[in-house]
């Protein structure tokens, strides 16, 4: 019986006794000893009741058993719906209410506090520790080390991710076999993964990047991890010796520029490094450039689609922009408010086609329907633009975007030209109340250590590039930007913080 997604990553290496997780401790886990581990977790999972289609929701820290869970699933026909594992008790009861969860996996530490959460919806509760202890896995251990794959097709549902719900009720995206496997197959062949890389893994796996970007090219091409707990400068600087691809967050990659250790000897074995899930300043670009001799390489993707567009493995890899969309995928520029295709080099909403593109949102028809077009293109939320030589540009999410006295201001177009001025590590451009505009532009501005940049010099290096309803009413100085688990910043809070600045008889005195 066929059953494409497990086959094609985790079937395919049966018996193999080639590593394919190397740990922090420097133990290995092969192939075969995986699969038995994640056949060993199926039983239990079937045992239990659950049947294909089933949704399985997991809080757990990231683990080789955790991982093994996913792979379980899979083999079950289960769907994994992988949960951050910073959501508190309140925001978990949402996500396995609305799924419709038959099992939650949790940390036993939080068992008292999510068990009524389980009971209340209905769904048996097991639990995972970071270190591989738990009653998921104490049940494992009488359990055969083979199961009987089951029967799926590609259009089945593979998995849930639900949406950040930074302006709404979060939104769970519904991913089938062939979204998963499409975008692996896609992404293996672009950046040229074979069983003899070694992959660098600090990433979370409760998140698209670390469990269907990461592991999925690994399991597809045959290669190993080095499978990190988190992100630890220390030991990500003493993996790299050994590996051959790194892939991380912005974040990784400024900290390691900060540690004088992370030198281009260092970094002399890795053939690959890719950014993504948060923008990469061109700074961090330049510099990381300069330090190892690498161009980090970009690419765009999303909860609903997986990956959508890569700068290049040969050619240029552009800095500030997310390269070309990726062999089968389809992205136009449209108008926001018509939905027309706009000309070359104008700036307009980002929609996309492909294999890779889920099913639609569970439970919610209207909010597919309103963003999943009938022809297939999804309607990114994102606001970009296709330059002179086709690289993707992306400008910012259409919620960020500042309309000002009736004028459409692209936040990003001002951060980027704050970020290279003399002492700014990084800026955030948002919107906020203004009696006269409606809104108004607000610039936030981090500062680089030990520069004390100058407000009113900031605003005077953009008055000379900038139309005048692009300039920032106020320009604060703050220690740092609020950012989610994958290092994106969050604007939302930022507005939140910021909404009462105009609101007072003296703001004119804030400025600039």
């Amino acid at each position: 019986m066929a059953n494409p997604l497990y086959d094609r990553l985790f079937g395919a290496h049966a018996g193999r006794q080639d590593p394919f997780l190397i740990l922090a401790d420097g133990s290995t886990i092969s192939y075969a000893a995986f699969l038995a581990m994640a056949a060993r977790i199926a039983h239990v999972l079937t045992r239990a009741g659950l049947s294909p289609g089933d949704r399985l929701a997991a809080q757990v820290e990231k683990s080789p058993q955790a991982l093994a869970l996913v792979a379980a699933a899979a083999q079950a026909g289960i769907v994994i719906l992988p949960l951050n594992t910073a959501y508190t008790p309140g925001e978990l009861a949402y996500f396995v209410e609305n799924s419709g969860a038959a099992m939650l996996v949790c940390d036993p530490d939080r068992t008292e506090a999510i068990a009524p959460i389980a009971a209340q919806c209905g769904a048996r509760l097991e639990t995972l520790a970071a270190d591989g202890s738990g009653t998921l896995t104490d049940k494992a251990g009488d359990m055969a080390d083979d199961f009987p794959t089951v029967e799926r097709a590609t259009d089945d549902l593979a998995a849930f991710l639900y949406t950040s719900g930074t302006t709404g009720r979060s939104k769970g995206a519904m991913l089938t076999q062939e979204n998963l496997l499409s975008n692996a197959e896609t992404l293996a062949e672009c950046w040229r993964f074979t069983e003899e890389d070694v992959l660098l893994h600090a990433l979370p796996i409760f998140h698209t990047h670390g469990l269907f970007v990461a592991t999925n090219v690994t399991l597809l091409s045959g290669g190993a991890m080095i499978f990190l707990p988190k992100f630890d400068a220390d030991a990500v600087i003493g993996a790299l010796p050994r590996a051959t691809a790194m892939m991380g967050v912005p974040t990784f990659y400024t900290r390691l520029l900060d540690d004088p250790r992370f030198t281009r000897d260092l970094a002399s074995h890795v053939r690959l490094f890719v950014s993504g899930s948060a923008p990469l300043l061109a700074e961090t670009h330049l510099r990381f450039e300069e330090r190892t001799g690498h161009r980090i390489l970009e690419r765009y993707g999303m909860t609903e689609t997986n990956m959508n567009t890569s700068n290049p493995y040969d050619g240029e890899r552009r800095a500030g922009t997310v390269g070309f969309p990726l062999p089968g995928v389809d992205l136009k520029i449209t108008d926001p408010d018509t939905g027309a295709e706009l000309p070359q080099g104008e700036t307009g909403m980002i929609e996309v086609r492909g294999p890779n593109v889920f099913k639609g949102y569970w439970q919610m028809p209207e909010k597919t329907a309103a963003e999943l077009r009938q022809d297939g293109f999804f309607i990114t939320g994102d606001l970009g633009r296709i330059d002179e030589d086709g690289y993707v540009q992306i400008v910012g999410r259409q919620k960020d975007l500042i309309i000002s006295g009736g004028y459409n201001i692209y936040p990003k177009e001002i951060e980027l030209l704050l970020d290279e001025q003399p002492g700014v590590m990084e800026s955030a451009v948002i919107g906020v109340p203004h009696p006269d505009f409606g809104e108004t532009v607000v610039a936030l501005v981090v500062p680089e250590p030990g520069a004390a940049p100058d407000t009113e010099a900031l605003a005077a290096a953009l008055k000379g590039s900038l139309a005048r309803f692009k300039h920032p009413r106020a320009i604060r100085i703050v220690e740092t930007l609020p950012r989610n688990t994958m290092g994106k910043v969050q604007k939302n809070l930022l507005r939140e913080e910021w909404s009462g600045l105009f609101n007072s008889a003296s703001a004119g005195e804030r400025m600039p």
